[in-house]
């Protein structure tokens, strides 16, 4: 067990077993209103007063979204370039004039304009907003849909905890936690998950017979080390063995969904990443990240980021007003983010360059106060005024929905200690 992750000391006997289960094999042995935080203490939390989330979409805009062409426009600026900015439904907000469905539904949302960070390379920008934490080479962290398994189980016994959906190259994937809680990834939303049905000459009876002989060759060296890894990549195993024989296996096929709801969210890659999230998240999926790339405009962005942002703009919009028609809206949490912002200046490309110094991320759904704008960037967009919000602040953020401990340290294979968002704080006003 030296090698699980875990509590320090002030974890009880029974926290401590509840976590190492859930660490092993992806479940709570304990009921939900006894989990982590106890009644006792959910009753004493500002967080029992919101609406937990008990799902997230995280839409992780790779590439580096522009924020003064989308959550914060400067018109009348040079560096506002050719976007210019609408009205949204909430009085004196303005957001930019290729999101008008966002616009229309600003009530809902939460912007968050003060964005910061140090970091302005692709690769490693998205793995700070994901883990918290910079990239090194000691060690890799667990990015949020592996922690919210971790500590809250599977709604679904049968479907992964979380699911990447888009590239995945490079992902932090479940970090240093158990392999239990490691993401699923589908690499083409309308493709859905790759590999589910066995080839023709073997039926269920010959696959079988091959698992018990896999399980003969394996018994020797399973007796020999019996730790939580072993078991734990057994489990991952026959999970998805149980995954592959589920009715739920459907929830993969956006095909099954009728044509006024596909043309709704859009044919094109977030349109049916966000479908696929929503029927995901109908089945129980914890933790959806939906990655949507192209937004790397060093030239001729405005060739690009209007229709990109349109189509990201009809994605959010449709997804939104699907789960809210499923009741699904009140315990979900919408995030999108990116990994850093676009200079003010357009370069002699017609582009915008990589700028770490200011961008935006945007939240809805469960425990969301809408109508908010935190936070503020400079005339330009250049530099946060007021409201610095870093990676592991939006990632404490997250964690405080999800009601995660997210002020607690663990204690990873290496020694370290280390904590769900590194050194932030939840911005509790956004609830």
């Amino acid at each position: 067990m030296k090698n699980a992750i875990q509590k320090l000391d002030r974890t009880s006997r029974r926290r401590f077993i509840e976590d190492m289960a859930k660490a092993a094999f992806g479940v709570s042995i304990l009921p939900v209103s006894e989990s982590l935080f106890g009644s006792a203490a959910q009753a004493a939390s500002p967080l029992a007063a919101i609406n937990k989330a008990e799902h997230v979409i995280y839409l992780m805009m790779n590439g580096a979204m522009s924020h003064i062409d989308s959550f914060d426009p400067k018109p009348g600026k040079e560096s506002g370039g050719e976007t210019k900015a609408i009205q949204t439904s909430v009085p004196g907000v303005k957001i930019g004039e290729h999101m008008p469905e966002l616009a229309s539904r600003m009530n809902q949302l939460a912007v968050i304009r003060s964005m910061t960070t140090e970091t302005g390379a692709h690769e490693q920008g998205r793995y700070l907003m994901r883990t918290s934490y910079k990239q090194i080479g000691t060690i890799r962290h667990p990015f949020l849909g592996s922690w919210l398994t971790h500590f809250e189980g599977k709604k679904n016994k049968d479907l992964p905890g979380s699911v990447v959906i888009g590239g995945g190259n490079r992902h932090p994937g479940q970090g240093y936690l158990s392999p239990a809680v490691a993401p699923a990834p589908v690499g083409n939303p309308a493709s859905g998950l790759q590999n589910t049905k066995p080839p023709k000459y073997l039926d269920e009876k010959n696959f079988e017979k091959r698992r018990r002989l896999i399980g003969q060759f394996e018994s020797n060296f399973k007796s020999k080390y019996q730790n939580s890894d072993v078991k734990a990549y057994s489990e991952y195993y026959s999970e998805a063995v149980r995954l592959l024989k589920s009715p739920d296996l459907g929830a993969f096929d956006i095909k099954q969904e009728d044509d006024a709801t596909k043309e709704k969210y859009g044919a094109n890659r977030i349109g049916q990443g966000c479908l696929l999230a929503r029927r995901l998240v109908e089945k129980g999926v914890r933790f959806v990240e939906v990655e949507h790339g192209g937004w790397d405009n060093h030239n001729n962005i405005y060739e690009s980021f209007p229709e990109k942002a349109g189509q990201l703009d009809a994605a959010i919009a449709a997804l939104m007003d699907d789960l809210k028609q499923r009741g699904l809206l009140s315990k979900t949490l919408i995030v999108l983010s990116t990994e850093f912002g676009r200079t003010p200046k357009i370069n002699q490309n017609a582009g915008r360059d990589h700028h770490p110094g200011a961008f935006s991320a945007m939240l809805a759904g469960a425990g969301i106060k809408g109508g908010q704008v935190i936070g503020e960037t400079d005339e330009i967009g250049k530099s946060v005024e007021d409201g610095h919000c870093y990676p592991y602040d939006l990632n404490a953020t997250i964690a405080y929905a999800c009601g995660l401990p997210w002020e607690e340290e663990f204690q990873a294979s290496n020694g370290r200690p280390f904590k769900i968002a590194h050194d932030g704080n939840p911005l509790t006003e956004l609830f």
